[in-house]
């Protein structure tokens, strides 16, 4: 791993966000596939925390990263219920509930009351795309609430080869119904759309290629 190369692309992402007034928005750098030295540069260059989509490749990474080398895990892939038990105090924010099975397993499980929740919203309509329909945000906040889980925020991933308009009306329907339920955090765009995210206010990006180049 570069660090110097990924700190000159985590400063080009930092200066891009922040000329579109995004200056509070965070910059998660999703290290699926990459090994734990992109962990680890990712706290050296300044990131606000890590991305991973797999169990078993998260906990093998986090054998080989020290503690003072960590930033805040994010789970960002689709979680499997017979997984939550092995990441529970491992992960800090869990970015992709999207179903009742889920939240009544971390219900079940959390035994770590700082995590944060995040429910991920299918924005596009995509059947290929992760998510709870928009319609059912309301019931899922509140299964989680009635729980004890502390929902901060919504997630969502931009349309698959999608045009402008069409990602700016994804990113502003999540932006919109985070609105309406008063969460504050909005996590919306990746490597190639997250300027559009930002413009639609979003308050964390997720990004991977942007700052590490193609996947291995």
């Amino acid at each position: 791993m570069d660090v110097e190369q990924l700190r000159r692309r985590f400063e080009d992402i930092r200066r891009r966000i922040d000329r579109l007034g995004g200056t509070g928005v965070q910059i998660v750098a999703v290290t699926k596939t990459w090994g734990p030295d992109a962990m680890i540069g990712a706290h050296e260059v300044g990131c606000d925390g890590v991305g991973e989509n797999y169990a078993q490749e998260l906990l093998h990474k986090l054998e080989q990263v020290a503690p003072d080398q960590r930033l805040p895990i994010h789970f960002i892939g689709r979680i499997q219920t017979n997984k939550v038990k092995v990441l529970i105090d491992k992960v800090d924010v869990w970015q992709s509930v999207d179903r009742a099975q889920v939240v009544d397993e971390l219900i079940k499980r959390s035994n770590k009351p700082d995590s944060a929740i995040m429910l991920q919203v299918n924005t596009t309509g995509e059947s290929s795309k992760a998510g709870c329909d928009p319609k059912e945000v309301p019931k899922l906040l509140a299964r989680a609430r009635a729980g004890g889980l502390s929902v901060n925020g919504l997630m969502t991933i931009g349309p698959t080869n999608g045009e402008g308009e069409r990602i700016r009306r994804a990113f502003g329907l999540l932006s919109n119904l985070a609105d309406e339920f008063g969460l504050p955090e909005k996590s919306m765009g990746m490597s190639e759309d997250f300027e559009i995210a930002v413009e639609q206010g979003a308050t964390l990006v997720r990004v991977g290629t942007a700052l590490f180049g193609q996947r291995p």
